[in-house]
């Protein structure tokens, strides 16, 4: 995987792409859900409960974050957030 981030304009951002087999565009409007699987039989063998992505969603919803999901069959993902940094 990669990571990157940075800050600007009051804007912090962090991505994680990966470099596995992708995700089909069908999928990724749902990902967020809970319980969602793409591949149940898959997850369920790798111990999965399909909470992680919708408990990121709930995390930053709670922050007025942002979340952005791209992903390309055969070429791997990126998750991305965004968050806005607030005066103290």
């Amino acid at each position: 995987i990669e990571i990157a981030g940075g800050i600007d304009a009051g804007t912090v951002r962090l991505a994680v792409r990966d470099f596995g087999p992708g995700i089909a565009a069908r999928h990724i409007p749902r990902l967020t859900e809970r319980f969602y699987r793409v591949d149940a039989q898959e997850s369920r063998a790798r111990g999965g409960t399909g909470l992680g992505l919708a408990i990121v969603k709930h995390i930053l919803n709670r922050h007025r974050g942002k979340l952005a999901i791209q992903s390309e069959l055969g070429k791997g993902s990126i998750f991305a957030i965004r968050l806005t940094l607030h005066s103290p």
